[in-house]
């Protein structure tokens, strides 16, 4: 088996393949065009064939170029996503914090606003994710995800148990005065509950009335929580969340305990930067 080429002549193809000139490849990569030239011929005398066809005032990639590159590139690419799974980000680049749309604008709103008080010398950087498939560690530094806490290869730190229980604006709440007088209201279901509807009028000695309620069905919690604001109906939603609403109450007292909750979540098998560990210690102690 051929040994690999140099690193450094690798990287001269790539450039130079990518931008047909070794002039840009040169200014890309910090060096002459001449050392680029040269790095590419030691690499052809290597794998013993010509990668560039050189005319006067162009360049181009020859059959085995062409062929070569998608390899040599996509190996750059893992190298890099390895590098960053393992060692995390370069030590300037913003802290990534994942988490659903609801969490952001509710509970974790407050709470990043008075760290940034704290810590102004760090850069935050919001991603959304709405399904449990949009979760991961790739990207991100520190996540907050919703359910049992049973992921593998992370460290997941529990943030205290869930309650839900109906919230709707405060003018429809003047109207439900015990749990029978949902009857005949908009029900707002967030998919992807364990715990729903059903569970919370049975434990509210209702059970089954949602079948003479309206039923709207949202693929974001965030989203019933917007349409119980606006007066659209009712909707279940943790206690902390409500704590943190400035436009929802809760009509009733009952909650309703579930087995998901909410965790803050980091890869295992990568150092956390100190701004990440800041900020890690900042959520998981501020409740």
């Amino acid at each position: 088996m051929m040994s690999l080429p140099p690193v450094l002549w690798l990287q001269a193809f790539e450039s130079a393949a990518r931008t047909l000139s070794f002039t840009e490849a040169g200014r890309e990569l910090g060096v002459t065009q001449s050392a680029i030239s040269q790095r590419i011929r030691l690499l052809e005398d290597r794998v013993g064939q010509p990668l560039f066809a050189r005319y006067p005032r162009s360049l181009a990639l020859t059959p085995a170029g062409q062929a070569w590159l998608p390899s040599v590139q996509e190996a750059f690419r893992r190298l890099a996503e390895g590098t960053a799974e393992v060692f995390g980000p370069s030590p300037d680049a913003p802290i990534t914090l994942r988490a659903t749309p609801a969490m952001q604008q509710t509970w974790l709103a407050p709470r990043l606003l008075r760290f940034q008080q704290v810590r102004p010398d760090i850069t935050l950087r919001l991603v959304s994710a709405i399904w449990a498939d949009d979760f991961g560690v790739e990207g991100a530094d520190l996540e907050v995800r919703y359910g049992r806490g049973e992921w593998d290869d992370v460290v997941a730190h529990g943030l205290g148990e869930e309650r839900l229980l109906p919230v709707c604006s405060a003018a429809m709440a003047r109207t439900l005065k015990r749990p029978a007088d949902l009857a005949g209201q908009t029900l707002l279901h967030a998919a992807g509950f364990d715990a729903g509807w059903p569970r919370w009028l049975a434990e509210a000695g209702v059970a089954g009335l949602e079948n003479r309620c309206r039923a709207m069905i949202c693929d974001t919690h965030v989203t019933t929580l917007a349409m119980a604001g606006y007066g659209g109906g009712v909707a279940l939603s943790h206690r902390r969340l409500l704590e943190a609403s400035r436009d929802l109450v809760a009509p009733f007292a009952l909650d309703m305990g579930t087995d998901e909750a909410f965790w803050l979540v980091r890869p295992a098998n990568r150092q956390m930067r100190e701004p990440a560990a800041a900020l890690w210690e900042w959520l998981a102690n501020d409740r």
